[in-house]
């Protein structure tokens, strides 16, 4: 999944904020290395864009399991001047 792909359809909707989701048809909704990766991926290109990533959410067997309640979409801790 590449950022672009991600904020465009965010952009064309002149979107402020964005929530992720997509399931794991294993069953099991504990994020991957590579979930956790490409989510800090795209959070950081939200910051460089002013597009807040408020969560991503992973689904599988009727469970999920929210990045945001876990701690792991790490927005930087600098806020953009005004």
């Amino acid at each position: 999944m590449h950022p672009r792909e991600v904020f465009k359809a965010a952009i064309l909707n002149n979107a402020a904020s964005i929530v992720l989701f997509h399931n794991h048809p294993s069953g099991d909704p504990t994020p991957s290395e590579e979930d956790i990766e490409v989510t800090q991926r795209i959070v950081e290109t939200g910051e460089l864009m002013l597009i807040e990533v408020l969560d991503h959410i992973i689904t599988g067997d009727g469970k999920y399991c929210s990045m945001a309640e876990q701690g792991l979409l790490n927005k930087s801790q600098s806020e953009p001047e005004k």
